[in-house]
């Protein structure tokens, strides 16, 4: 016998109104309440996507959490989000930002999706430990995650764990031995993968990791990396090179470099990631790990949409090769 809405609100001990009034897809039911007829209806094997989507509303969602307040002019996530863009409105989609902070009270980003009924989500440069983003990728509405992995999601990741096997081998291929790391945040995949494949890389190399070569900056701020490259040229056993969070923190280090009267990359070495044009311009040119940021953009459009059209087949993550822009700001150093 089939399930209708009287079994799921009997099991979740809610009104026929109330679960019927959910099924719908209305904004005036309580979180609490839309959790508890969700859970009860995936138990019973009520058709919850053919109910809840049945009437699409041709709207994704970005959810786009930027820490740094450069926003949207980040040339990283610039480019990915206008692949993105292009690619779902080429497919008859829209665009909706989400937020948390919308009217005076504030929603949820559940509740902001829900109550904006969108189709699909895409989550990119946000927390992925938090409980409200967790909630998200949790219910009911189709997601892809940029840069992390998520159970029952598509996910499309860039290879971290080539990029940093990249440039510590590079390194090591001009001679040098004492290679330092300031990494991002560690509130994501993308900063785990990258710390674990930098050690991995060095002890392939049988070389040492002193205390204090490994350690934490931000991603996208010049004056943190400018702080802790002056601290790593202070040190006694000064690296050779460093590896710097992204390609943004090569202003930083230039700055810190200079103050010390060094040269690069006669004196110190450096590399970046992410491959953006306005540090390929700079003199002398960034080493650094390009990363596809369109092709990562256009990859989630793909996969966001497939997901929610065919919610029945199985999901998977794609990894988006990166390659080395060879600069000139790791020179030859006689360490061996």
């Amino acid at each position: 016998m089939a399930v209708n809405v009287k079994d799921v609100a009997k099991k979740c001990g809610l009104t026929v109104q109330v679960v019927d009034r959910i099924m719908q897809n209305c904004a005036d039911v309580g979180e609490e309440g839309i959790a508890r007829a969700i859970e009860a209806a995936k138990a019973l094997g009520y058709p919850i996507q053919d109910r809840h989507r049945g009437s699409h509303s041709r709207n994704l969602g970005v959810l786009f959490v930027d820490e740094s307040t450069s926003g949207l002019t980040h040339p990283f996530f610039a480019a990915m989000l206008n692949a993105f863009k292009a690619e779902v409105e080429a497919r008859g989609y829209d665009l909706t930002f989400i937020n948390h902070n919308i009217g005076s009270g504030g929603e949820t980003y559940l509740e902001h999706c829900r109550n904006r009924n969108v189709d699909g989500v895409c989550l990119a440069c946000v927390d992925f430990y938090s409980k409200e983003v967790e909630a998200l990728l949790d219910s009911e509405i189709p997601c892809v995650t940029i840069d992390h992995p998520w159970p029952g999601q598509p996910g499309v990741l860039s290879d971290n764990e080539h990029g940093l096997r990249l440039l510590v081998d590079t390194a090591v291929s001009m001679g040098h031995r004492r290679i330092a790391f300031i990494h991002g945040q560690m509130n994501s995949e993308v900063t785990s993968t990258r710390v674990k494949n930098y050690i991995a890389a060095m002890n392939a190399h049988n070389l040492p990791v002193p205390e204090g070569y490994l350690v934490e900056g931000r991603y996208d701020d010049t004056r943190v990396v400018r702080a802790l490259v002056d601290r790593l040229l202070e040190r006694p056993d000064r690296p050779s090179c460093i590896l710097l969070p992204d390609d943004a923190g090569y202003f930083g280090a230039q700055e810190a470099i200079r103050e010390h009267e060094l040269r690069i990359p006669a004196d110190i070495s450096v590399a970046g990631y992410d491959g953006i044009r306005l540090t390929q311009s700079l003199r002398p040119q960034l080493t650094t790990i390009r990363q596809d940021s369109e092709a990562m953009g256009r990859e989630a459009a793909i996969r966001l949409i497939a997901h929610l059209e065919h919610p029945d087949e199985p999901v998977e993550d794609v990894t988006i090769p990166v390659t080395l822009i060879q600069g000139s700001t790791i020179s030859w150093c006689n360490q061996w």
